[in-house]
């Protein structure tokens, strides 16, 4: 029981019933100011109120009141978080226990345990929790504007220039004739731009088809407006995925590709997309001008960590390889369940 009080890595302290210290363990002693340690030792009557900053009750997170001091026997003190003045590490939250274990002679035994890190995985879980919500709300209402621009805007423009060809049949003025034929024309590219920016928001072929429908659409955009010819090969064993996943691999992809026509140099970009296991590996290369990891991001450098913090809210790995002169050749890999989203 010695060894066991001596080297808990739980902070333990022994009071009496007037709330006076007994004995506190190597632990405990940690913990603790040297002022408080004195106070502690020397018997000082609630020396402990020194370094405490207050139970979390059902009302607060944070209070004195009722205070468990004066309440020993209350089940409510079983099990509750305290928060601690500490040396070198400010006020820190644990889980503690405060019971009576001699009756006779009233002694009581406080325990201490740090919850720092299980608070830091709770806070990261809820900054990726809301981080999930927030770009699966985004992409909703990428989606949305998508299939209005779509099924509405281009519909309606398109119904528009039908109207205007339909005007060259019904006069034989030149003047007027000319200036249609200008108006349509100007439409036409309208339209474009309008189905173009449709799909840079959300692909149709990304929710009803899948990734490599969606992959193949884009990079055929890709080349007939900007030249930049993609090498695409695909290995998977099924067509579909979990929504999530598409999503990510689809906009880490779009990313890699934009970035490599505005700053590899290069005619051609080279991607391959594999199932591996319950893995989903996508590889985007160029043999173009490269950059240093290291040095100053060429443009803001959000694309990049935007990449990287899509392939983690997945639980993915995304790793970047590049040098000056010689390329760059981005990574991702992406766990799948069995069967998940197979059709």
């Amino acid at each position: 029981m010695m060894k066991l009080f001596e080297n808990s890595i739980e902070a333990i302290f022994f009071f009496n019933k007037e709330g006076k210290t007994l004995a506190m363990n190597p632990a405990a002693e940690k913990i603790v100011g040297d002022e408080v340690i004195m106070q502690l030792h020397q018997g000082a009557d609630r020396a402990l109120c020194g370094t405490c900053r207050g139970y979390t009750s059902e009302t607060e997170n944070r209070t004195c009141l009722d205070c468990f001091f004066s309440m020993p026997e209350s089940e409510e003190f079983s099990s509750f978080q305290v928060y601690m003045e500490t040396k070198g590490k400010g006020v820190v939250p644990y889980a503690a226990s405060f019971h009576t274990v001699d009756r006779e002679n009233g002694v009581r035994v406080f325990m201490l345990r740090d919850l720092t890190r299980q608070f830091q995985t709770q806070e990261r879980f809820f900054q990726n929790k809301m981080m999930k919500h927030v770009i699966e709300a985004q992409e909703n209402e990428r989606k949305r504007i998508s299939r209005e621009l779509h099924d509405s805007v281009a519909q309606e423009l398109m119904s528009a220039v039908v109207d205007m060809r339909v005007l060259k049949y019904v006069t034989n003025d030149e003047q007027v004739l000319k200036k249609v034929k200008h108006t349509e024309a100007s439409m036409m590219r309208l339209l474009d731009d309008i189905r173009n920016l449709s799909v840079e928001l959300r692909p149709a072929a990304l929710d009803d088809l899948g990734l490599e429908a969606a992959f193949r659409t884009y990079f055929k955009r890709i080349e007939q407006s900007y030249g930049l010819v993609i090498n695409f090969a695909s290995h998977l064993s099924r067509k579909r995925y979990g929504s999530e996943v598409e999503t990510v691999i689809y906009r880490v992809c779009q990313e890699a590709v934009l970035n490599a026509l505005k700053y590899a140099h290069v005619d051609s970009v080279t991607v391959t997309i594999t199932e591996i296991g319950r893995n989903l590996q996508l590889v985007i290369e160029d043999e173009g001008a490269g950059f240093e990891l290291q040095g100053e991001p060429i443009g803001t450098g959000l694309g990049l960590y935007g990449m990287q913090e899509r392939a983690e809210l997945v639980g993915g790995s995304f790793s970047v390889f590049s040098e000056l002169g010689k390329g760059t050749r981005i990574f991702l890999q992406v766990p799948v369940g069995q069967g998940e989203g197979e059709e």
